[in-house]
């Protein structure tokens, strides 16, 4: 069953978005060369606490802390610690969550450690970030869920192949439903599948966290040890980015981005919701 929100509720989990997106400029200005992932979550920890939200990554599952930090070949996932040390050319990918009032918001993106990256790692970074959106602009009443795969998938197959590789679309892992729960119903497909048919039909209070995850190689997985960390087989690097957007009956509102989506949506012709907070 799909969890349909009320505009009241879009309001708050509006609030929570805002807090993830005062989570990630913190923990992006702090991801410098010779900063531990554990140095991140604490940033996280402190922002969270100033806006009084609570994390809904600590603890779930047994994780232990409020972010999520993938480093190079880190798919999702990856567990801040005092041994991993960003250096100069790493790429890391942060995904944070909050809970205000009940209600959750998610989100994920792709930053750069330092300077010297090679293009197709900016590139991979780009590609990713822009199927997110593309995805996020098919959030259209009387679309249906697949028409958000589809969109997400088409982009990243429209784009010229990487100097070495291929973009690999990770396989095992996708977009969910959000709203009273950090992950609900349904499961959102970063690419399309005969098996999975078309979906339920996109509704006013309907709400997603879409997220694409993109390689430069394999979108194949494996699970390290830990239980947790999420690394692609084959060692390539990997980008993640996500949102979390509501539909309301004047359109898309991305909960978790500052301007609630509105100068991304634009340039796919679409226009974002108002924000109810103001």
């Amino acid at each position: 069953m799909v969890e349909i929100k009320t505009p009241e509720q879009i309001a708050k989990m509006r609030e929570a978005g805002l807090v993830v997106a005062a989570v990630h400029a913190a923990t992006r200005e702090a991801a410098v060369p010779g900063a531990t992932t554990r140095d991140l979550d604490e940033v996280s920890r402190k922002v969270l606490a100033e806006h009084g939200a609570k994390s809904n990554f600590l603890g779930y599952g047994g994780f232990p802390a409020t972010i999520c930090t993938s480093v190079n070949e880190v798919v999702v996932h990856g567990i801040p610690d005092e041994k991993t040390v960003l250096k100069d050319g790493d790429i890391i990918s942060i995904d944070a969550g909050a809970i205000v009032h009940g209600w959750h918001g998610d989100a994920a993106y792709t930053a750069f450690v330092g300077t010297g990256h090679a293009p197709e790692l900016i590139e991979l970074s780009r590609v990713t970030e822009e199927s997110m959106w593309a995805g996020l602009a098919a959030m259209k009443l009387g679309n249906r869920l697949v028409d958000i795969s589809k969109a997400i998938e088409s982009y990243i197959r429209r784009q010229p192949r990487p100097a070495t590789g291929k973009y690999g679309i990770i396989e095992d892992y996708g977009g969910h439903g959000i709203g009273s729960e950090m992950h609900m119903d349904p499961h959102l497909l970063n690419y399309v599948t005969r098996k999975r048919g078309k979906g339920p039909k996109l509704v006013p209070g309907f709400c997603l966290a879409i997220e694409p995850m993109v390689s430069l190689g394999t979108a194949q997985t494996d699970v390290l040890e830990d239980n947790w960390t999420v690394v692609t087989t084959d060692g390539t690097w990997s980008s993640h980015w996500e949102h979390s957007v509501a539909l309301t009956e004047e359109g898309p509102l991305v909960l978790t981005a500052v301007d609630g989506g509105k100068a991304k949506l634009a340039e796919y012709g679409v226009t974002a919701a108002p924000d109810p907070l103001g």
